[in-house]
């Protein structure tokens, strides 16, 4: 296999040593993007998914279970990662998010129903120590936590999955979840079997070609190639998506913020207006330098061709063109990045 909460106001954060100013809700208080973008696990049978869990299970709880399986997906964990996980959450909670009136916190999210087992909430009945009430709220955050648990245990793939789960819940009941496996094997199977995790690629700007290349001897650190495109260029999303970040980065050496909404310079710091958009296959896609807010938001699922914003020159830019960088991670550094060329020539675009 393949791996949001409003805060509402605009934040300045320091990043690396970068002043950077992050817009939009979902990214500043949670690390766990909803899915994995671009595949269509949704295109799972519910139905099909709820039976396979067994007697009592409805869509709400199948589409939790697809989360689930999206979320290992992301992180290229193996489908016993999603057996082990859905037959805890099975027994925990019935895959169910459950609030706790001993968290009232936990009340002010979506939840599919009420618990009372200590201070649990969540479908994995997380307690407060694993993380922010939001994230433990949250099908993806609480299962990107379980994951966490799970990915510390050594040898975790060859132990029964009862164990492996009790490693990471550590129960009073260590022994309960064996009884869930079948119906976790079966569930991971008829979510495998929907989805769609290939997709359509297409040039971002096309009819505008490379300009400057990725890591060329002139430019080794350069993270990704630049398209040529002119001011005002519709700029479109590679391929179906999930935006995890629109930020604007522009600020001085020594860190103070200055406005993306101006042309900069090869004297700023920073990609000025971009968007991050998480696909399937654990890659991501950054869009750099655009010409004002982008057109989406933090959250935001796009197709193959949806808009993005307009070519610019904020940020660290010598005139107008789209930087376009592809990483092989959604948590992007600069060993994850990828040849954009040589990637999307994989996908059957040229850039």
């Amino acid at each position: 296999m393949k791996r949001l909460l409003a805060i509402g106001a605009v934040l300045l954060v320091l990043a690396g040593g970068c002043a950077v100013l992050v817009l939009g809700a979902a990214q500043q208080a949670h690390r766990f993007p909803i899915g994995i973008g671009g595949c269509a696990a949704s295109a799972a049978d519910l139905e099909a998914v709820a039976a396979a869990l067994g007697d009592g299970y409805g869509e709400a709880q199948a589409r939790h279970a697809i989360t689930i399986w999206q979320t290992a997906a992301e992180r290229d964990l193996p489908e016993q990662a999603v057996v082990v996980a859905l037959a805890t959450a099975m027994q925990e909670s019935r895959i169910r998010v459950l609030s706790n009136p001993a968290v009232p916190e936990s009340e002010n999210f979506p939840h599919d129903g009420e618990g009372f087992d200590h201070d649990s909430i969540g479908i994995f009945q997380q307690r407060p120590h694993w993380g922010d009430v939001a994230v433990l709220m949250d099908p993806a955050g609480s299962a990107g936590l379980f994951f966490d648990a799970l990915e510390r245990i050594d040898g975790w793939e060859d132990l029964p999955v009862t164990v492996a789960a009790q490693r990471v819940q550590v129960s009073a009941y260590p022994d309960a979840y064996a009884k869930h496996e079948d119906g976790a094997r079966a569930a991971v199977a008829a979510i495998g079997g929907g989805a769609d995790c290939s997709g359509e690629w297409m040039h971002p700007v096309a009819g505008f070609g490379v300009v400057s290349g990725w890591r060329s001897a002139e430019r080794p650190t350069h993270n990704g190639v630049d398209l040529g495109a002119p001011r005002g260029t519709a700029i479109l999303a590679a391929a179906a998506g999930d935006v995890v970040k629109v930020v604007c980065n522009a600020h001085t050496p020594a860190g103070r913020q200055l406005s993306c909404d101006v042309d900069g310079s090869p004297n700023v710091m920073g990609c000025g207006w971009y968007v991050e958009i998480a696909h399937a296959e654990g890659l991501l896609t950054r869009y750099c330098h655009l010409r004002e807010r982008p057109e989406v938001n933090i959250g935001d699922t796009v197709a193959a061709g949806d808009l993005l914003g307009y070519v610019g020159s904020s940020g660290r830019s010598s005139g107008p063109h789209l930087h376009l960088e592809v990483h092989r991670s959604h948590a992007p550094t600069f060993d994850t990045a990828l040849s954009p060329v040589e990637l999307f020539s994989s996908k059957g675009v040229a850039l």
